[in-house]
């Protein structure tokens, strides 16, 4: 089995300028089951989250603010669109998804949400496209649960997860590890528990070098059950929003170096797919197909 979360985002339109990067969630899961990565049982559509289990990470009062729909113009500035009943689903949904993702991935070793990633979700607010944070949402999950008793979230989106780690800032059970792009957005970061930021223009050697020492590290001190992987493709130098240089092959080398890590040390994985802006459609699909088809070869 090789659960992969489905959303059909086009039952839940975003508004116009932000439909584009969207599109790879349609485009995604048809081209897994097009080249046999993929089955169609492998997929599930998510219903809601609970709101309880939105709660146990975000502020009552935030919550209820996007759940009436009475975020300031201010707040939504800060998110990058308009809020709406539709979008609000959609979040419940994906956070849902990465909830589910994680109880398969207990029993499969592996699991997907072809959304989420939304790491600039704080307790409180949320920012650039993120309105709820789905990783620290499923990690708060597995830990109330008694599921997970030490978790490490791995964040190789090219941002920083600033929102994951004001979360978990006083969480022992969760370490936070974000490498990402030093100059790119957010501007103010955030203290996750390891950061490791990267010059402009970083290469493939020097990024899965750093990678290879760093993550095998993490692994062997702190001895995690579970793993959430946030795995951005907006490293790869064609990224509009990114400002690092990997290439193509470089992003799957990084994926195989990840997900053989989680597969060698038998530590159940989670895997959301985060950013990925390059100007060609067909790249993004490319770039998130390949972390599907390492994890297929390896799992």
């Amino acid at each position: 089995m090789f659960p992969i979360a489905f959303h059909p985002i086009f039952k839940h339109p975003l508004p116009e300028g932000h439909r584009f990067p969207m599109l790879k969630y349609d485009l995604l899961p048809k081209q897994l089951l097009l080249e046999g990565t993929a089955e169609t049982g492998d997929f599930f559509e998510p219903e809601l989250a609970a709101i309880d289990s939105v709660l146990a990470v975000h502020s009552q009062e935030y919550v209820s603010q996007l759940l009436d729909l009475s975020l300031d113009a201010k707040a939504c500035r800060k998110i990058g669109f308009p809020v709406s009943a539709a979008l609000i689903e959609r979040e419940l949904r994906i956070a849902q998804g990465t909830i589910m993702g994680s109880q398969f991935a207990l029993q499969t070793g592996i699991a997907f949400n072809i959304a989420g990633g939304t790491h600039h979700a704080f307790t409180g607010s949320g920012e650039a496209f993120c309105l709820l944070n789905d990783q620290a949402i499923a990690a708060r999950y597995l830990l109330n649960k008694g599921l997970s008793s030490r978790i490490l979230i791995v964040d190789l989106d090219v941002h920083q997860g600033n929102g994951t780690a004001q979360i978990f800032q006083d969480e022992p059970k969760v370490f936070t590890f974000s490498m990402h792009g030093k100059t790119n957005y957010p501007f103010k970061k955030e203290s996750s528990d390891l950061d490791i930021a990267l010059d402009d223009n970083t290469s493939d050697v020097e990024y899965l070098a750093i990678l290879k020492e760093t993550l095998p590290r993490l692994i062997d001190s702190l001895q995690p059950d579970f793993i959430f992987y946030l795995a951005g493709v907006d490293i790869l130098a064609s990224d509009k929003l990114g400002k690092l240089a990997c290439t193509m092959a470089g992003t799957k080398e990084r994926d195989k170096i990840v997900l053989s890590l989680c597969k060698e040390n038998a530590i159940p994985v989670q895997v959301s797919m985060g950013g990925g802006y390059s100007p060609d459609i067909k790249t993004i699909v490319e770039a998130h197909a390949n972390t599907f088809r390492i994890a297929r070869y390896l799992f």
